[in-house]
């Protein structure tokens, strides 16, 4: 006779919360997301990964190293690679050699580029109001904080 299975518990209630809370923002990401993906779209043309990497860009003026933009936005040197080749053929960035170095480049943004993405920066930044806008302000701070404050939140923020 072989030994009985455990019984199967289900979760305790907390565990669904979580579950459901986590669905819950998974849901309402994805529908944000594909929401700016399309503004981006139909506004300038740009796709999301393109916006993603004139933003790092822009955040470090003196340029970064390749690798450098990979890590910080967690994709791989090929993803990025591809989206710096074509914004260089558009003439928003430019890259130049690392201290005479021919096996690594420095990127970042042009003038062109920098006035570019300010443009579909404050743009994204009105979407993402609007997408908010039945939160308060007061609301929005609270519940960023507490997010933040999560056990999880260091080991998923870069």
């Amino acid at each position: 006779m072989s030994p009985a299975a455990a019984p199967v518990r289900s979760p305790p209630r907390a565990a669904k919360e979580r579950l459901r809370l986590w669905i819950r923002m998974l849901r309402l990401t994805r529908a944000i997301e594909s929401e700016l993906r399309e503004n981006l779209r139909t506004e300038f043309a740009a796709t999301l990964p393109r916006f993603d990497v004139m933003a790092a860009l822009y955040r470090f003026p003196d340029g970064m190293i390749l690798s450098e933009l990979s890590r910080y936005l967690m994709v791989s040197n090929g993803n990025v690679t591809g989206i710096v080749n074509r914004l260089v053929n558009d003439g928003l960035v430019e890259r130049t050699l690392r201290g005479g170095d021919r096996r690594t480049s420095v990127v970042r943004l042009t003038g062109p580029g920098a006035r570019s993405f300010e443009s579909m920066a404050s743009a994204h930044e009105s979407w993402v109001n609007e997408i908010f806008a039945g939160l308060a302000p007061r609301e929005a701070e609270r519940l960023s904080a507490r997010l933040k404050q999560t056990d999880i939140y260091p080991r998923i923020a870069p």
